[in-house]
């Protein structure tokens, strides 16, 4: 039998030329032998007896690791078990959300992922109570505003959406609150004010000037006239059709053209350029602004410059 075996290529790969990534799950408690079976299933090894053999030839498969290994069909069984008995790869993923999205927005990209079943996220930011902070946290039974843009690593396999939003939390006190005084706004104030610059001013060393421009219409009893708060409530944000009814909706409790102060939450969740800008705002003489095609912001002074301005660069 052992002159048989001697005549046979214990090592030999399943698929030298296979170039394509398997991830590989050990489970805990498993040893190199046993798992023979499930790396011929996953195409991995030729056929388990030969793995066996090598493994009795000398072979030291007591240092396999648990977890999960990036393999290839092509690698032989002495580079096989060196990949088994490598660090395993770790079992979160970055998930990036981008600043100024909404709730609804990030449980879309979850959803889409697989990780969560459609709706659980939004459900876990309705839990106002469940969550600690640093904070007041809003008593308008929604975290709109609260949930820090960021990347945050994740696991996939044991995807919690709570555990998100706490971290989103401890993540906006990191950022922005820690130390902070706000003078007589409201920190719910300051972050709706600071969920309206993300999406009305592109560039961010224009904030500040923008923050002041709308904080002088609320002080001065002005209804804000920002036409973003009207696609809040859209299930696509980009759907023109639904904004242009939404703006002529006096009953949209978001509809800061046809009603006075700020909306009733945030528009979505700002990063801390805009929280920084929406504290620490620039006065100034300005009362309107508005962008060209460029995007390039142009304050103005009286509703005559303001309509001087739309008509030089047809914003309307």
């Amino acid at each position: 039998m052992l002159v048989w075996l001697l005549g046979c290529d214990l090592e030999a790969p399943a698929d030298p030329a296979a170039t394509a990534e398997v991830m590989f799950e050990v489970p805990a408690g498993s040893t190199a032998r046993g798992l023979g079976d499930d790396l011929v299933g996953a195409g991995l090894i030729p056929v388990e007896w030969k793995w066996e053999w090598f493994l009795r030839m000398g072979a030291d498969g007591s240092c396999i690791k648990a977890g999960r290994h990036r393999l290839r069909a092509s690698m032989d069984a002495p580079t096989l078990l060196a990949a088994l008995c490598g660090a395993p790869v770790p079992k979160d993923e970055p998930f990036t959300i981008p600043e100024g999205w909404r709730a609804r927005d990030i449980d879309a990209a979850l959803t889409a992922k697989g990780w969560i079943a459609a709706g659980a996220y939004l459900e876990a930011t309705r839990d106002v109570a469940a969550y600690t902070a640093s904070f007041p946290l809003p008593t308008n039974g929604t975290l709109e505003g609260y949930l820090y843009p960021e990347t945050y690593k994740v696991e996939p396999d044991n995807f919690q959406p709570k555990l998100l939003v706490q971290r989103q939390l401890d993540t906006f006190a990191a950022r922005f609150w820690e130390g902070r005084a706000l003078g007589a706004r409201s920190l719910h104030a300051v972050v709706t004010m600071a969920s309206l610059l993300e999406r009305e001013e592109p560039t961010p060393t224009n904030r500040p000037l923008v923050a002041g421009i709308l904080w002088r219409r609320i002080d001065a009893g002005w209804n804000l006239g920002v036409d973003a708060t009207s696609r809040y409530s859209l299930e696509d944000w980009n759907d023109r059709k639904a904004f242009l009814k939404q703006l002529r909706d006096p009953a949209d409790p978001w509809n800061t053209r046809l009603r006075p102060g700020l909306p009733p939450t945030p528009i979505g969740n700002p990063g801390v350029v805009a929280l920084e800008a929406a504290a620490t705002p620039v006065a100034s003489d300005f009362w309107y602004y508005l962008h060209d095609a460029d995007q390039t912001l142009h304050a103005s002074r009286s509703e005559a410059e303001h309509e001087g301005f739309r008509r030089r660069y047809n914003v309307y």
